[in-house]
């Protein structure tokens, strides 16, 4: 476990933190050695390396938001938005999870858990020990979460869950999942609950993995329940807040998917820049012709933008100051320059961008995800206008 700063309320800035500093020398020097070397085997094989999450937890990054007391490294968001952006320039499909596994399930037992459920679950959540799921996503609803159909009865002193979810990240291999679960009427924002549900528990159930055009070495699959009995102890804050609840998750995570975006457009434009320096036409390096300066030049200043949003988002959640707006703006703009510069990245390597000899490629598949999780950009540009209409 990394010893870092106590966080403290923070201002923008535009210099790193030593404790950024530390965390993008650390991802740097891990990448190299643990995952360049299999990144694209596990593409090709789709193949979840659960012990490189195992190592991650155990240099503290499986916990990043998690305060010392409960095993985890207390860091800011800030420091959050450089941990995943880092290891997102290396590969995007280990910052995915990296960030499911951390503001989704991790983040939402740390806003709404109670003490008891802080104290039993955290730690080992932390430290990667256990793998984390969230499921709110089902087959037919999408971004409509309010016409779910995955029910939650009460029994007793249970609860019995039925229905199932998809595009859950980690759901055959995570240990503990935050699931989603209508308790009330169909189209009731009050009528959701939060879960936590342990694997193993009968009537939980994975199913199919999806077979991906990107992100493919972080898992995703469908997770069903049958009569699967949840005791009230494992109710997350109050029944009837599950949507709210993940309404606020849903604001943080959206910092993570524009920190994923943002290392994704990172990366692409390294390799595209690096590779113009190198390829030769016509006597010179490619990096002279204006047209392929002037793409770069496009490409570096959409990544800065994007950063400075993204951190301002980072630095709002920090200090406990609304997000909604600011972070679907970093989610949306982000995730759409992703796209924009991995494209340009693959024109720039010509043909061999298409192969998968060279880098680009991967960053195109990857990047598109970035559009479509945690709320499309069309959803974005929906909350954004609710926003500044109101």
């Amino acid at each position: 476990m990394i010893e870092v700063e106590e966080p403290a309320t923070t201002s923008m800035s535009f210099e790193l933190t030593e404790n950024q500093k530390m965390i993008t020398d650390m991802i740097k020097d891990f990448g190299k050695k643990h995952i360049k070397p299999k990144m694209m085997e596990w593409d090709e094989s789709q193949e979840f390396p659960v012990e490189v999450f195992k190592q991650l937890g155990e240099l503290g990054l499986m916990g990043v938001l998690v305060p010392t007391e409960y095993g985890g490294s207390g860091f800011t968001y800030p420091d959050y938005v450089t941990a995943i952006t880092e290891i997102s320039k290396i590969d995007g499909s280990i910052g995915l999870s990296m960030a499911a596994h951390n503001s989704l399930c991790t983040g939402h037992i740390l806003q709404f858990g109670n003490e008891e459920q802080k104290q039993k679950y955290l730690p080992k959540l932390a430290t990667a020990e256990h793998i984390g799921a969230w499921g709110l996503t089902e087959p037919n609803t999408g971004s409509d979460a309010g016409a779910m159909r995955t029910t939650a009865v009460e029994d007793g002193d249970h609860w019995v869950l039925n229905g199932s979810k998809n595009f859950i990240t980690h759901g055959k291999s995570g240990d503990i999942a935050v699931i989603i679960a209508r308790t009330g009427e169909i189209g009731d924002n009050h009528g959701m609950s939060a879960f936590i549900v342990e694997k193993g528990t009968p009537g939980f159930t994975p199913g199919k993995k999806e077979d991906k055009l990107g992100m493919r070495a972080s898992e995703t699959t469908e997770i069903s329940f049958q009569d699967c009995r949840i005791h009230k102890d494992n109710v997350l804050g109050k029944i009837g807040d599950g949507f709210i609840q993940s309404l606020k998750i849903l604001d943080g995570g959206r910092i993570s998917i524009a920190s994923l975006g943002l290392g994704i457009a990172k990366g692409a434009f390294e390799a595209a820049t690096a590779y113009s320096k190198e390829r030769e036409q016509f006597g010179k390096p490619i990096s002279e012709f204006q047209a392929i300066s002037f793409k770069l030049a496009d490409m570096k200043v959409q990544i800065e933008a994007a950063e400075l949003l993204t951190f301002k988002a980072a630095y709002l959640k920090q200090n406990g100051k609304p997000t909604t707006k600011v972070s679907s703006m970093a989610k949306y703009y982000t995730s759409e320059i992703a796209v924009k510069v991995a494209t340009e990245g693959v024109q720039i390597f010509g043909g061999y961008g298409y192969t998968k000899e060279f880098p680009a490629e991967k960053y195109y598949r990857d990047a598109k995800l970035c559009t479509i999780g945690e709320g499309t950009s069309e959803i974005q540009k929906m909350v954004i206008a609710r926003e500044i209409l109101k």
